[in-house]
């Protein structure tokens, strides 16, 4: 953290948001389980024996056992879209509980494939289920699909398909495309339960905004040199966490305002305090050296050093000393 921050002065810039409940929490296991029960369950009293079964290993969560079925069923019927959307809903599951990157991505593949397939069959789909799990699907397959990603998030809230982590999926799309004027947009709208539905735990308590919202707003904030705004999230976003690698990320984040803001004094002691709090940083090393480097060369490089030797491959830090 830096210089001690009042709750007022945070208040003055977040206290219509402290209050409001919120929409979202980022989570890689989301909502499509229960999206999917109620798409089987319209299905159900329309199906023979052979879906019938499927769409019960679906109820059950076997969800590698559909997806096995459900292939095996497409060999014969290739144009079935009933097929295709267990298909593709079953794959992001298996994709989004993977543990190797490589197995994730095939599964995201093969959802895609399913998917785009199933719409094609339906002529655009029918409330917005199919293109709400193509956008998430397209925003883990990587940067590159982040318009794609969009496309299909956005069909799926002009459906009226109300599924509360939309806005903050939309967010995280549109920064991934610098758009971060509608990145802002959508992040504000995942704050706000005026316009989507609050969500609640298990036990039935209300789920407050989660810190890598927080992070992730004010990361936008920043992006358009709303520096006031970008500080009040990440002070709540230290305020809230629990994990200490995203409350550095939010003070290492505070310490690039206090350097825009002309403030290298204070960007200076963000610096030192987080090395103090946190122990070894790289990042907070190589962040040193750049205050230092006009007025003291030697104890700028001295700080790069120390970040290399954190951090072997942090290439700002390599670059500034030659290597």
């Amino acid at each position: 953290m830096t210089h001690s921050y009042s709750r007022s002065a945070y208040g003055v810039q977040l206290h219509w948001k402290q209050t409001l409940y919120t929409a979202v929490v980022a989570v890689l296991i989301v909502s499509i389980a229960s999206l999917g029960f109620v798409f089987l369950k319209d299905w159900k009293k329309k199906l023979g024996n052979e879906k019938q079964e499927l769409a019960q290993l679906w109820e059950a969560a076997a969800y590698d056992k559909a997806f096995a079925v459900s292939g095996e069923m497409l060999v014969l019927k290739p144009m079935d879209h009933f097929l295709l959307t267990v298909r593709g809903f079953a794959a992001y599951q298996l994709a989004i509980a993977q543990i190797n990157s490589g197995d994730t991505q095939t599964y995201i593949d093969t959802c895609i494939w399913s998917l785009r397939k199933a719409l094609l069959l339906k002529n655009g789909g029918e409330d917005g289920r199919l293109q709400y799990v193509l956008g998430k699907a397209y925003y883990y397959k990587g940067f590159g699909y982040a318009d794609l990603s969009v496309k299909f998030l956005e069909e799926a809230r002009r459906a009226a398909y109300a599924a509360p982590d939309i806005p903050e999926y939309l967010g995280l799309a549109y920064a991934s495309l610098q758009d971060y004027r509608n990145s802002v947009a959508s992040f504000t709208l995942a704050l706000n339960p005026l316009e989507i539905e609050q969500p609640e735990s298990e036990d039935g308590e209300v789920i407050y905004p989660s810190d890598l919202l927080f992070l992730a707003i004010a990361r936008s904030y920043i992006e358009l040199d709303e520096l006031e705004t970008a500080h009040a999230y990440l002070v709540r976003c230290i305020e809230i966490s629990k994990d200490s690698k995203r409350v550095l990320a939010a003070q290492l984040l505070i310490g690039e305002i206090l350097k825009k803001r002309g403030d290298i004094k204070g960007a200076e002691e963000q610096y030192n305090k987080i090395l103090k709090e946190n122990g070894e940083s790289a990042e907070a090393h190589y962040q040193l050296g750049e205050i230092y480097v006009a007025q003291d060369p030697t104890k700028a490089r001295a700080e790069w050093r120390k970040a290399v030797r954190i951090d072997p491959s942090h290439k700002q830090a390599r670059l500034r000393l030659n290597m």
